[in-house]
């Protein structure tokens, strides 16, 4: 009985290895397509966490407002909904200091916070946009982090300006998108 136990017991610790060795190549995959150095993307990560952190902290941040907080090379994006001004600009003030922002792009729209049917039709229009940037051949789609909130489609990323507008051309024409917004950085 120990045997079958212990057997059991290995071969599911190997399964959560081999999930966290698939996550960690994926990963790693994406990584070699981004502009990025290796520190600048977790630098990113970390603005993105402790955006999220702080903004959970305040409860009525947490609970009255809907905010996606989004890095790319310092330049930080900041969308979703507010009631009101004062709670958007305390999502902004709490967030405005972390270490490593080099530009905060203020985004956040004052209306009703968004049901989760369009929410789920955002998360089908980033993967209409990113795949018609990707399908493009007059540039490199991998380059471009897709971003939409409430069919306002927002692109980031490291790009030079023909890039940028080849993006820009391509998203305004794909069905769904009511606006589209730049926050690029230009290389």
């Amino acid at each position: 009985m120990k045997k079958l136990v212990i057997s059991l017991l290995a071969v599911s610790l190997l399964q959560g290895c081999a999930v966290a060795v698939i996550a960690g190549i994926g990963a790693g995959a994406a990584s070699i397509h981004d502009r990025r150095t290796l520190g600048s993307q977790l630098d990113d990560q970390a603005i993105e966490v402790k955006a999220h952190s702080l903004i959970a902290e305040n409860k009525d941040l947490d609970e009255k407002t809907r905010v996606q907080v989004v890095s790319v090379n310092g330049t930080v994006l900041v969308v979703g909904q507010a009631p009101n001004a004062q709670l958007k600009e305390a999502v902004i003030k709490s967030i405005a200091d972390i270490q490593g922002i080099k530009k905060l792009h203020n985004q956040i729209r004052l209306n009703k916070l968004t049901s989760m049917g369009t929410r789920s039709h955002d998360t089908w229009l980033t993967s209409k946009v990113k795949a018609q940037l990707i399908a493009s051949d007059k540039i490199d789609g991998t380059a471009i982090k897709v971003v939409t909130e409430d069919s306002e489609v927002f692109l980031m990323g490291l790009v030079n300006k023909k890039e940028a507008d080849v993006a820009v051309g391509i998203v305004r024409n794909i069905n769904g998108v009511s606006r589209v917004y730049k926050a690029f950085e230009a290389i």
